[in-house]
């Protein structure tokens, strides 16, 4: 079982509602908790943070190898290069489910005891976030499935790219997303736009980066597949990185808290 790995002020209190952390394709949890400790702490009085390491050995980042190249092994979610070994939608989404599984367990087992109320990714890991809400909501209105974890009230997307991926073994992938198999970073022109009506309606927070040469893809996601009446965006001149200057990052937590309050996570 995955163990994922705590500092002090993340078990500063036990009772505070919970965010389930999902890092980027070619980097780890741990990576992702030194990428994210700035808005950690101005979020610390109000969420407790639980990372989850992703499933596949991957191939680190081009910006991760710069910084936290000592810091392997590097992990990812999804396919994102041809040459990454083939698996199948039914082994991919059992592996994926296996890694939240794990990381929620382990945390209630270390005594929290928060709600589950939302979801945060960067890059490969925002796709599954948003994936994650997306396959719960479908899930609940239109198959009238019961959810395997409680349901998540909003996602903070950092940079994610259309479109979402089915996390369901058991049910046809609706129109409009992908399967766990598909390779994450290829584009598809030919995919059957979702229906306006089944966009995803869950409070979401997009955070694009003016300067990342994919936020087209990151543009896509937003207007595409989410709802524009729960969707907000954050805009800041950054690259294709996770936002740690101290003006980004209260931007950022702000933002996160309006979120939050809006779909009564937080008051």
């Amino acid at each position: 079982m995955f163990r994922p790995t705590y500092d002090s002020e993340d078990e500063a209190d036990y009772r505070l509602p919970r965010i389930l952390m999902f890092h980027g394709g070619g980097t780890n949890s741990r990576i992702f908790r030194a990428q994210t400790r700035v808005i950690r702490r101005l979020l610390r009085p109000y969420f407790r943070f639980v990372f989850v390491e992703a499933p596949y050995v991957s191939y680190p980042g081009s910006d991760v190898v710069q910084v936290f190249r000592h810091m392997g092994p590097f992990k990812g979610w999804l396919r994102w290069q041809e040459e990454d070994c083939y698996r199948g939608h039914v082994e991919a989404t059992q592996r994926i489910h296996d890694a939240i599984e794990a990381a929620m367990v382990e945390d209630d087992m270390r005594g929290g005891e928060g709600e589950w109320v939302g979801v945060l990714g960067f890059s490969q890991g925002a796709k599954l976030a948003a994936s994650l809400l997306y396959t719960q909501q479908y899930q609940a209105e239109v198959l009238g499935k019961l959810p395997q974890w409680p349901r998540f009230k909003f996602g903070i997307l950092l940079q994610g790219r259309a479109p979402f991926v089915w996390l369901d073994a058991e049910e046809e992938v609706p129109i409009g997303m992908v399967d766990a198999a598909a390779l994450s970073t290829a584009q598809y022109p030919k995919l059957t736009p979702m229906p306006l009506g089944r966009r995803l309606h869950i409070p979401t927070l997009h955070v694009h980066g003016l300067q990342d040469p994919g936020i087209q893809f990151h543009r896509a996601l937003l207007h595409k597949n989410c709802d524009g009446r729960t969707a907000r965006l954050l805009e800041l001149d950054v690259v294709h990185r996770v936002p740690f200057k101290p003006a980004d990052c209260t931007a950022l937590a702000q933002e996160v808290l309006a979120v939050a309050r809006k779909s009564n996570a937080i008051k």
